[in-house]
């Protein structure tokens, strides 16, 4: 059992709580799903629950923890940069915990993980595999020194599809305890049986947990039967509340007119209309104190709130892309050849393959391309966002394309709009968040009116409870769309078609 009482965690750089009294048991054998914005502190939540010392740092925290799992394995979210000039054989044979790996279980799971044995013991660095297998590797190693909890932070981010049906099925099956962050919807779906949701409300200042023992597909129902009797009351006693001040006014204004327009001959009329008038304030104040107990309007802190309204409109079935016998090299190796795509507008487009294929070089291929024609207006959203956002500018400098005042006036109305504090507005891009750097660019896509959006990874730093929202958003999205994705309820709802991407080209297919 591990048990955590009361944990408040102060960030030390802005002096904000970013979790407040949070309280809860994890049993043995159950799958713990953590879910939020990013910034809202689920990361460093695991981290203090590891005993990682390096969150002190940046966070003051107050708290009891009570553990009695005997072995904890952390997974982290990338790679420890500590780790990235290592080989592939070092990494597994030449550190001080080389007797913690049951080397049987190891090639068991390599198999299982579809990781080729022989690449064990290459001489190949870390730094050099692709995002998926650097995923792999510290999966197999964690796996291998047969913990008792899992600490899982996004493990599905880089994964190909099959990888991600492999994980799914392996937390829904395995006995370990597993307390793990994500936001893939349907590995949620089908694996947590306990859920924590961290949020950050009022303009990111009051933080507020919720810890539920239901799945995550039961969690969201009651969540959303909730916002919407929250919403129907509160929406009710502010209609009724204007009702009333509206006739207050009026009777208002009617004792105010009689007492303007009563004759001096009339004493005691003038007397009833001072005691009519002292009722009727009497009465209006009681309706202001009544409106300091209204239910509050329930707010959504993971709404997107962009709509795409600028779109410059394409002509249908206008050719925006035409690959034939193309290859997609990184450097001087060629990854996959032989490809073939047509597509057109509004047509679309999903991309899938195994990790290292060259999905995301294949993209930015393709961004370099379309990204120079002025006959359409090609938008980019890497996985990497430093790889195209200016990390130095504020938001406010990103989005503004002439700079003068009324243009950076209209462009903070719409960050504000969009949930940016004010100082979210004018501090270096970098030290937001990725979700909010996420939705940074999606404020570029629209304000810039790009009607083709090459997209790697779209969903990856979103929370699991806006992924509704933002997969309505893309598939109402009015003109045409590449992207690289391993979420399936992302690819089966916005995408037209889905193409796996083989050494040897791109091949149909339906997804399951």
């Amino acid at each position: 059992m591990l048990q955590v009482r009361n944990l408040t965690l102060h960030h030390l750089t802005d002096l904000k709580e970013i979790i407040k009294g949070l309280s809860f048991i994890v049993n043995p054998g159950e799958k713990v799903a953590i879910i939020g914005e990013e910034g809202n502190g689920k990361s460093t939540l695991l981290k203090w629950i590891m005993g990682d010392k390096s969150i002190e740092s940046y966070i003051q925290a107050e708290g009891e923890l009570i553990n009695q799992f005997s072995r904890m394995v952390y997974l982290p979210q990338s790679l420890p940069q500590k780790y990235m000039e290592f080989t592939v054989d070092q990494y597994f044979f030449g550190q001080e915990d080389v007797m913690d790996v049951d080397y049987q279980k190891l090639y068991q799971l390599v198999g299982q993980l579809g990781f080729d044995a022989d690449r064990l013991t290459s001489s190949q660095s870390l730094g050099s595999l692709s995002g998926g297998e650097k995923v792999k590797i510290q999966l197999l190693k964690a796996l291998s020194t047969e913990p008792d909890l899992l600490l899982l932070d996004e493990p599905s981010n880089d994964l190909d599809l099959d990888t991600v049906k492999w994980l799914e099925h392996f937390i829904k099956s395995t006995p370990l305890t597993v307390i793990f962050i994500s936001h893939d919807e349907t590995l949620l779906a089908a694996t947590a049986t306990k859920v924590i949701q961290l949020e950050l409300l009022q303009h990111k200042m009051i933080p507020v947990a919720t810890v539920s023992n239901l799945s995550y597909k039961d969690y969201i129902e009651q969540k959303e039967a909730r916002y919407e009797h929250q919403s129907q009351v509160a929406n009710k006693q502010r209609e009724e509340h204007q009702k009333q001040m509206e006739k207050y006014r009026q009777v208002e204004s009617s004792v105010h007119h009689a007492q303007g327009t009563i004759s001096r001959q009339d004493p005691a009329g003038g007397r009833l209309l001072k005691k009519k008038m002292h009722a009727v304030k009497s009465m209006g104040k009681r309706f202001e104190r009544e409106k300091e107990n209204f239910e509050d309007i329930p707010l959504k802190a993971d709404a997107i709130l962009v709509k795409f309204s600028n779109t410059k409109p394409l002509p249908s079935n206008k050719t925006i892309l035409n690959l034939e016998n193309k290859n997609v090299k990184l450097e001087d190796k060629v990854l996959a050849h032989s490809l073939n795509l047509l597509i057109k507008s509004p047509q679309k487009i999903g991309i899938i393959g195994q990790n290292g294929i060259g999905k995301s070089t294949l993209l930015k291929q393709l961004w370099t391309h379309l990204s120079q024609r002025t006959d359409i207006a090609a938008g980019y959203m890497p996985q990497h966002y430093a790889d195209y956002l200016r990390l130095d500018e504020t938001p406010v400098e990103f989005l503004s394309e002439t700079g003068d005042s009324e243009e950076r006036t209209q462009v903070m109305t719409y960050l504000g709009s969009m949930r940016f504090t004010m100082d979210e507005m004018h501090h270096p891009i970098r030290s937001l968040s990725g979700g909010q750097q996420a939705k940074l660019l999606l404020l570029k896509i629209d304000l810039s009116g790009q009607n083709v959006l090459l997209l790697d990874e779209p969903t990856r730093n979103f929370s699991p409870l806006s992924q509704p929202e933002l997969r309505k958003l893309f598939k109402g999205f009015e003109e045409s769309i590449i992207t690289v994705s391993h979420d399936r309820m992302f690819l089966k709802e916005v995408c037209d078609q889905v193409y796996e991407l083989k050494k040897d080209g791109l091949v149909k297919v339906e997804l399951e």
